[in-house]
């Protein structure tokens, strides 16, 4: 895919906007991106109509990778070239990793905030900086090729690039949650069992939701709940320690 991307013309600093439902193309899509050269901006296609199309016109992406099911309900603009992950053929592409000299101030993606004036503005964020993020959390929180992480955070916020990446640069498993699976804590209770997940993130009024379910206690897995966007409240921290006894709980 990634060669494909190239010969669409991604390359350095070419914004290239990914519309899709969190699942294995969804992954791919966004590592594609990257080893093109190209930042990505994510588009959730759960965002309202008005809100994808002024982000479609204020990004101005080159091109726009989705699937095949979301795109009648995509606010396309005329003239964009579109690739549909799920369908693509690759077959003539080579399987090699590309050779594309990068700068560490190239843009590795660009996600749109809340903005303070009311419309959602572009940040972007280069690669010197997410390596150093990346970096810092694996000298810190040490995954191996024993751990599990989940990633659940809708890929519009930035605690999504830490739960795509750091797990894939350290030999971590990745686990991608189902499209809903973050706002059900049984199904989150189900999921950290099956997949037997060591580290997941929560902002903290999610956690206390997934706290009341009866069954976390039996997610014996978790070894470290990360947690930010909020304050933290105490009795979220106690109960992680009461139910939890193997989990760390880092407040970032």
């Amino acid at each position: 895919l990634a060669h494909a991307l190239i010969a669409r013309g991604v390359g350095p600093d070419v914004l290239v906007g990914i519309a899709a439902e969190r699942s294995i193309e969804m992954v791919v899509g966004l590592l594609a991106i990257l080893k093109a050269g190209g930042a990505y901006v994510p588009l959730d296609p759960e965002y309202p109509r008005e809100r994808l199309s002024y982000l479609f016109e204020d990004s101005a992406i080159t091109l726009l990778l989705t699937q095949q099911h979301l795109l009648d309900d995509l606010p396309v603009p005329a003239g964009l070239p579109v690739l549909a992950l799920d369908t693509l053929d690759l077959s003539a592409q080579a399987q090699t990793n590309p050779g594309i000299a990068l700068h560490p101030e190239n843009l590795a993606y660009v996600i749109y905030t809340s903005g303070s004036t009311g419309k959602p503005k572009g940040a972007g964020n280069r690669h010197s900086a997410l390596t150093n993020r990346l970096c810092w959390m694996q000298q810190a929180y040490a995954l191996n090729a024993s751990d599990s992480v989940l990633q659940k955070t809708p890929f519009s916020f930035d605690v999504s690039v830490w739960e795509f990446f750091w797990p894939l640069m350290t030999g971590a498993r990745l686990v991608v949650a189902a499209p809903g699976d973050h706002r059900d804590p049984a199904r989150l209770v189900a999921l950290i069992n099956q997949h037997r997940i060591s580290t997941l993130h929560f902002v903290p009024s999610m956690l206390q939701a997934f706290l009341l379910d009866e069954n976390v206690p039996g997610c014996t897995s978790l070894t470290r709940i990360v947690c930010s966007g909020e304050a933290l409240p105490v009795d979220a921290q106690q109960q992680v320690f009461a139910k939890l006894p193997n989990a760390g709980l880092y407040n970032l």
